[in-house]
């Protein structure tokens, strides 16, 4: 007996797999959409910027300078600074030419620039020992001021008081390292230039820079509005150091404790206190006025 044939495979009708289409490629537009670019980081180092600052510092010896940087209305004006300037002939950079986007966002946001920045190292760092040892020595010593600054931490105020040292031709600002605002572009900017001709002194130990003060025979004065003498009435001559507070804080326990005289601004009326920069400018004056009278 023969057994049954199996049946023969049936033939498979199903369609070939067709390959897929290759994606289009998208438009670059779509793409951004996709994968936008990263936002350029604002870059608030170490730049000056506004004229007087830029100027100050390319005059400066002192200063290494690394770019200029220029709105396309500012070139002549950069290029014949970089020309003109010590600073930017050793350092052989060329101004580069930035539209204002692309300017403002090396600096900080807000930074009223004037068209103009630079790139710079930070100034060597300035000792008391070195200011010192620059005056006169006794008794020859003629007057001197120095500028002497207890917690007061913003770089605008700063600033100010430097220029009017530099204006009534203090031989130093000293201030604690820490607690105080670094020496960048918004400092420099209130400075108008006097960052770069106005040693700023930084020290670990404010009642110690007094004690030296005292020393090499500076008389620390202090300013407090509630003290009994205006500044006028006090027999100052020679080497005097304005000592000034924070604003509402005013001088702390120590920083009083150093000084020799404590005084107080002639104010009054409805608003009896001063903006610290304001008072800073007003003693500088004073005491500039005794001593070349």
């Amino acid at each position: 007996m023969s057994r049954p044939r199996r049946p023969a495979p049936r033939p498979d009708r199903r369609s070939p797999e067709r390959p897929r289409p290759a994606p289009r490629p998208q438009p670059e537009r779509e793409a951004a959409r996709v994968n936008p670019p990263p936002a350029p980081r604002r870059d608030s180092g170490s730049w000056l910027y506004g004229r007087h600052a830029v100027v100050a510092a390319l005059m400066n010896k002192a200063r290494h300078c690394r770019r200029l940087v220029a709105l396309p209305e500012a070139k002549d004006a950069a290029e014949a600074l970089a020309d003109n300037a010590e600073a930017g002939r050793a350092a052989g950079f060329k101004v580069e030419v930035l539209d204002r986007q692309r300017l403002e966002m090396l600096l900080p946001e807000g930074a009223v620039h004037q068209g103009l920045a630079l790139q710079v190292e930070p100034l060597p760092p300035a000792f008391l020992e070195d200011v010192l040892a620059e005056l006169p020595p006794a008794p020859d010593a003629g007057p001197a001021v120095v500028v002497v600054l207890d917690q007061v931490s913003d770089p605008h105020n700063v600033g100010a008081i430097l220029r009017s040292a530099a204006a009534f031709g203090a031989r130093a600002l000293v201030l604690p390292e820490h607690g105080t605002p670094p020496a960048t572009g918004a400092l420099a900017k209130a400075a108008s230039g006097a960052l770069e001709r106005v040693p700023l002194v930084r020290v670990t130990n404010l009642a110690r820079a007094l004690d030296k003060l005292k020393e090499a025979g500076f008389w620390s004065v202090g300013l407090d509005e509630a003290a009994p003498k205006p500044l006028a009435e006090l027999d100052l001559g020679g080497r005097v150091a304005l000592v000034l507070g924070a604003e509402g804080e005013g001088l702390r326990r120590l920083t009083r404790e150093r000084c020799d005289f404590l005084a107080r601004l002639p104010t009054g009326g409805p608003i009896a206190s001063l903006n610290v920069s304001n008072a800073a400018a007003i003693a500088l004056y004073e005491v500039a006025r005794r001593a070349h009278p």
